[in-house]
């Protein structure tokens, strides 16, 4: 049987850089995707979604694995977790769709660490028609990636993180009627980050980070072995600095640029498309120097006594196809052991460049030991 999947599916994959090509039957007009699994890439914190998306350097919190899992070795706390819920497209009417991330650490002594985490996205119920828009049923796809990191101090100041993730991705099943059997994809993949604490004893100072994230095989929506598609490796390097104005007053300035570690997808001809996908991962890497995915972080945090906190950021995406610039807005209140934040993205651009945020709030509560 042969399925034309519904307008908010592809809409949905469009705006991730899901694998359209080959999966939808009527919507052949769209063809900018150049990678799998791009939820990889959604900002999951409140925190850093309150900054545009900066995480990189910033002080150390229980999503250090998400951004870099290198920051881990200077918790403060011996063990702590976080939990963040981020509705997906609320902004275009789109209801059911949503991110839940959870991680947590525990420190084994002063100088290494461990994280654990999760991140489950859900695209909603999505109604399923043949080509004639029969009703064939609904489907729920949804993807997820569970991961493991350990994190040790080479000296008082830097710190090393590696962290391993299973991925796994299940957009659509069965038969289209052409001979291609679609099915759930798997596949694994690690990070290696760096950070430099330079922040002094009252908390002042620059600090460093670069993670690369995201290193690994590619992944397979049918039985057919040459159509494999790339996960969204990166590059990320960041700096944030913080200025103490007194004992109840602070600033910590951030910047984060991320550079899309996957070659630009080659015009929709199948010659072209076989030589794309036969590359070797490694070789893509180096491939994707030519392409412009690049994104550039910019975000401040206002802190009064540990208590409040006050965001701001804007975020910038080089690529003409995606071409995502918009403001965000943020708060943290921390109480006892517990801190909650919040984040707004707000509302900039339309239609295709329009972020998928806009709109949105999200929630996110982390707890320190």
């Amino acid at each position: 049987m042969k399925y034309a999947f519904s307008k908010k599916l592809a809409f949905a994959a469009l705006m991730l850089g899901a694998p359209l090509k080959g999966m939808t039957q009527n919507v052949s007009s769209i063809d900018i995707v150049t990678n799998a699994v791009p939820f990889l890439r959604i900002s999951p914190d409140a925190r850093a979604g309150g900054m545009g998306e900066t995480g990189i350097a910033t002080s150390p919190d229980a999503n250090a694995l998400f951004y870099n899992q290198a920051k881990a070795a200077f918790f403060t706390n011996p063990k702590g977790a976080s939990v963040t819920y981020t509705p997906w497209m609320k902004g275009y009417g789109v209801d059911g769709m949503y991110l839940l991330s959870a991680s947590g650490y525990y420190k084994l002594d002063s100088t290494a660490a461990i994280t654990a985490g999760i991140r489950y996205f859900d695209l909603g119920s999505i109604e399923l028609t043949d080509i004639d828009g029969k009703r064939l049923g609904y489907s729920n796809p949804n993807e997820w990636a569970a991961e493991l990191g350990y994190t040790r101090q080479l000296g008082r100041k830097l710190s090393i993180g590696v962290a391993f993730r299973f991925i796994y991705s299940n957009l659509a099943s069965g038969a289209d009627g052409t001979g291609v059997n679609y099915k759930a994809g798997s596949t694994v993949a690690g990070d290696l980050s760096l950070f430099y604490n330079g922040r002094n004893e009252e908390g002042e100072g620059w600090n460093f980070g670069a993670a690369l994230s995201n290193l690994g095989g590619k992944i397979a929506y049918t039985d057919q072995a040459s159509q494999k598609e790339y996960i969204p490796a990166n590059l990320g390097i960041g700096a944030s600095y913080t200025t103490v104005l007194s004992e109840q007053h602070a600033f910590t300035f951030g910047l984060d640029i991320n550079k899309l570690l996957v070659p630009a997808a080659p015009a929709a001809d199948s010659a072209s498309l076989a030589k794309y996908r036969s590359q070797s991962v490694v070789g893509g890497w180096f491939k994707s120097a030519g392409n412009k995915a690049y994104t550039a972080s910019l975000g401040v945090e206002y802190d009064y006594q540990h208590m409040v906190f006050l965001r701001a950021g804007y975020f910038y995406d080089a690529r003409k196809e995606a071409n995502r610039r918009y403001f965000t807005l943020g708060a943290g209140f921390a109480y006892s052991v517990a801190r909650i934040n919040i984040s707004y993205a707000v509302p900039a651009g339309s239609d295709l460049s329009r972020n998928p945020l806009s709109n949105t709030l999200r929630f996110g509560l982390e707890v320190g030991l």
